[in-house]
């Protein structure tokens, strides 16, 4: 199939401002779909979930609406869905759950190429118990994280992999099945951030060998909440603390408090907009796979016609270069600061930021120190006068 981009356009009124947004790593602007969405949640009868009321009812409906919908994006089981306040968080509450049996000998493997979200919790709860950390480092050159280069890491004392689906500062996509199926083999468990992942590409977190996987729908299209999926079965030997007269139901023993549905309602809705993108025939989890790779392909294109354009202009060092990435580009320029260039296309209506965005280690790594370089990230919306507008102003600038 292919995107008819100008008809998706029509769906986000935030456009109509005039800017581009090349900003979409950070989160997506909000489809009309979404806020009416969260909107008729927010003024029709809700209530704590039950099976009594019809508030209650319409609150039951919003959450296992919304556990399908991300099963479906994921091709996970919606009884393995648990919500959160973000993805960061939801790592953080489950590393002190999986990391209170960890001991001395024990140790957990974390990449430089993922986002601090996936890397400080880890690393923060084996200090907690005396457990190792062992860091597996990416290529500078290539920017690619080698599977062998985590296998080396491995042995029967390793507790958890964490990797990252992809990065958001460099767009790499690793190898995750193999580094997943090497995990498994020493008998550890594997966490992965497919937060930015999950905005550019199909996922199946069973083919991803993902133990637990997490994502945030504000990065493709949806409100600002973290979803974390995972095996209903492995989530039943997990044992958070939570209040005593809450239920020790999965997965609802994971989520503290009354959910936000006004949010959940919105994820559903930014999911179903995808799927129809596809069309509406057949079920959701065929349409959302073909979506996802209809949008691929169009990002891929413009990033194509990107990256062929900054090869041509002077003193700019394009530093995503794996083999396989996502439309997410990191550039410096030759004795120039990358937070003049962010301001010169904000003056011209174009929304590229600066900085490391929390990929702490891997700008680090790439001698960048902690302020990291200009981030080009491209979404759905994303059209051919986008990259014009882009284009422009960076000669512009690398002109004045």
């Amino acid at each position: 199939m292919s995107l008819d981009v100008a008809a998706l356009r029509a769906s986000f009124p935030a456009l109509a401002d005039g800017a581009a947004h090349f900003d979409g790593p950070g989160g997506t602007q909000t489809p009309v779909e979404v806020a009416r969405a969260m909107a008729d949640t927010l003024t029709r009868p809700m209530a704590n979930r039950g099976a009594v009321t019809q508030a209650e009812r319409n609150a039951d409906a919003v959450v296992r609406e919304a556990r399908q919908a991300i099963a479906d994006l994921t091709g996970g089981d919606p009884g393995g869905v648990v919500f959160g306040r973000s993805a960061t968080a939801l790592t953080y509450e489950l590393s002190r759950v999986l990391s209170a049996g960890w001991g001395p000998g024990d140790e957990v493997v974390v990449t430089r190429l993922d986002h601090d979200a996936n890397v400080r919790p880890w690393v923060q709860a084996a200090a907690a118990r005396g457990a190792t950390v062992r860091w597996a480092d990416f290529d500078p050159a290539t920017g690619e994280l080698d599977p062998a280069t985590v296998g080396a890491l491995l042995s029967p004392s390793t507790r958890l992999v964490a990797v990252t689906g992809a990065s958001n500062l460099l767009g790499t996509r690793p190898d995750v099945p193999a580094i997943t199926a090497l995990a498994h083999a020493a008998g550890a468990l594997t966490w992965v951030d497919g937060v930015h992942l999950t905005a550019h590409a199909p996922v199946d977190v069973t083919a991803l060998g993902a133990d637990f996987f997490v994502c945030s729908p504000y990065k493709f299209l949806g409100p600002h909440c973290g979803c974390l999926v995972a095996a209903p079965a492995l989530l039943g030997t997990l044992h958070p603390d939570k209040l005593l007269p809450s239920t020790d139901a999965v997965p609802e023993r994971f989520e503290l408090g009354t959910l936000p549905y006004e949010q959940l309602a919105g994820t559903t809705a930014a999911i179903d907009l995808l799927a129809g993108l596809a069309g509406p025939e057949g079920d959701r989890r065929a349409r959302l796979t073909a979506a996802m790779t209809a949008l691929e392909e169009h990002e891929d294109r413009l990033r194509t016609r990107i990256e062929d354009a900054l090869r041509e202009l002077p003193g700019v060092t394009l530093w995503s270069r794996a083999g396989h990435r996502t439309p997410t580009l990191l550039l410096t320029f030759a004795g120039r600061d990358a937070a003049d260039a962010h301001r010169f296309l904000a003056d011209r209506g174009v929304n590229a930021p600066a900085g490391s965005f929390y990929a702490l280690e891997a700008s680090r790594h790439l001698g960048l120190g902690d302020a990291g370089g200009l981030r080009v990230g491209l979404a759905p919306y994303t059209d051919d006068a986008d990259v014009d507008r882009l284009l422009t102003g960076l000669r512009e600038w690398l002109a004045s």
